[in-house]
């Protein structure tokens, strides 16, 4: 299974072209600027014609129209909104963890945990400060997932493995909020 793997894109997403080939992408948060309902259709519109069969996205601290939404209505087939859930696909288990919610809904048995915030200490230093959340550490480090999906800190774009886990910050904007970077293509076997 090939995973494109994208974050903090702010309303920078029609940019993005030539995007390779993949089962799945996922978006890990930072879509809009303002958090505006008219940005977030505009994301979800650009997100659902791309030619991907899963797509799954999570919400990032700018999202803020969608941080209490229990789902959305009517999204298209192969789109999901991973708000506090997951989802199998080709038996790999997903979730996705809506951003500054509690880490402990993070199921253990999950294959690709995707967050909009990384876990401190790892792929989470931009502009000086470490944005890494220290109870998400905790808690990826318990269930050891396969793959542990975020941005947010945006100076810090990147992977590492540590204890079994491939951890991925995916920020393709730098600070200065200019497109710099591309989307990151993992293949899970």
């Amino acid at each position: 299974m090939k995973i494109l793997q994208l974050s903090d894109t702010h309303n920078h997403h029609s940019e993005l072209t030539e995007l390779p080939a993949a089962d799945v992408i996922v978006h890990c948060g930072d879509f809009t600027e303002y958090g505006t309902e008219e940005e977030v259709l505009d994301f979800l519109n650009w997100f659902a014609g791309l030619p991907y069969p899963h797509k799954l996205f999570v919400t990032g601290n700018h999202d803020l129209c969608l941080w209490d939404a229990e789902g959305i209505e009517n999204l298209p087939e192969g789109v999901h909104f991973l708000q506090d859930c997951g989802c199998v696909i080709e038996g790999v288990r997903f979730f996705g963890l809506a951003y500054n919610h509690p880490e402990s809904l993070i199921p253990a048995d999950t294959d690709v945990v995707i967050t909009h915030e990384p876990p401190v200490m790892i792929l989470d230093k931009s502009a000086g400060t470490h944005w890494g959340n220290a109870p998400l550490r905790q808690r990826v480090c318990e269930v050891k997932p396969r793959y542990h999906l975020f941005g947010h800190a945006h100076d810090a774009y990147g992977v590492m493995k540590a204890e079994g886990t491939v951890y991925s910050n995916a920020a393709l904007l730098d600070d200065f909020h200019r497109l710099c970077r591309r989307p990151r293509l993992f293949m899970l076997s």
